[in-house]
């Protein structure tokens, strides 16, 4: 007799989850599995596979992330918002808290339907921490380009972590312009990034407005990254360009991001969306979607 295990088709502006609840029974599902059911061709299809696991440090719960690439890696916030709603949902409180591999995140509801606000702690500006290959005094900007010595296409971006590692090529021109697609693999690839990095484009429209486009690693192309949102806000901020709260328009939608003064924490707020609830087959890792009402 097969062995089955629910799943939520969740997304957050775009960006796309599986969620399986793990907190009484752990499935086994090694990196292959991850991969087979992350594809649009071959599963549900997701950026991001998210397993929900009892909390060893007190949280409501913990939360494993997976790239479509079977990789684990450590944050993602575009996912815990939509974590946070579905705890919400469920135990009836306006906050709850988060565990990840790298820290507690905590999620509260914000009086609009399907916003969650998620504080996402405090960015890290050193180069051993983000981290790079060799020393930068200043992460602000580090020597790194694509194109001719003479006329770069992309050079010296913004590096942070947030959680994960970011990199953002400030860009005056539409953020559609520049074949991240193309390079986007490259970069996230690069020596400078031991532990590889997600890479944006940002075009800052005014002190409270940028645009975003994201190739984060381990996925690619992606309709939202909230991380990358973040660390595009805290780098346009550290070097002038925008003030500590910021609008950042992405493929998928708008987040706000504001880094607080008072103890340099980042708060992202935006939308989550449950699109569905489905059945994954373990031995054969065939799905089906369950009838509507099902999620609930």
């Amino acid at each position: 007799m097969a062995s089955h295990v629910q799943f939520l088709k969740m997304n957050g502006l775009g960006n796309e989850f599986i969620v399986i609840d793990a907190r009484k029974t752990k499935p086994h599902l090694g990196a292959d599995a991850v991969r087979v059911l992350s594809s649009h061709e071959t599963g549900p299809g997701c950026d991001q596979f998210i397993t929900l696991e009892p909390s060893n440090s007190g949280a409501d719960v913990f939360m494993r992330i997976h790239n479509a690439d079977g990789g684990e890696v450590e944050a993602c916030g575009n996912a815990t918002r939509c974590i946070g709603r579905l705890l919400m949902d469920d135990t009836g409180r306006p906050a709850v808290s988060i565990e990840t591999v790298v820290g507690i995140l905590n999620a509260r509801d914000t009086g609009h339907p399907d916003r969650v606000s998620v504080d996402m702690g405090v960015p890290k500006f050193g180069w051993q921490d983000i981290p790079l290959a060799e020393p930068f005094e200043d992460t602000r900007a580090i020597e790194l380009q694509i194109g001719p010595i003479d006329a770069p296409i992309l050079h010296t971006p913004s590096v942070v972590n947030v959680g994960n590692p970011h990199a953002i090529f400030w860009v005056k021109n539409d953020v559609e312009s520049y074949q991240l697609e193309l390079n986007g693999p490259m970069l996230e690839n690069h020596m400078i990034f031991p532990e590889r990095a997600n890479v944006s484009l940002a075009q800052i429209h005014n002190k409270g407005e940028l645009t975003l486009k994201v190739w984060e690693r381990g996925v690619g192309l992606t309709r939202a990254c909230g991380t990358a949102a973040c660390a595009a806000a805290v780098a346009a901020y550290r070097i002038g360009l925008c003030d500590r709260t910021v609008l950042v328009h992405l493929p998928g939608g708008d987040l706000t991001i504001e880094w607080r003064e008072g103890d340099d924490h980042i708060l992202m707020t935006g939308g989550t969306e449950l699109e569905y609830a489905g059945q994954i087959n373990l031995d054969d890792l065939s799905w089906l979607r369950l009838p509507d009402g099902s999620a609930g």
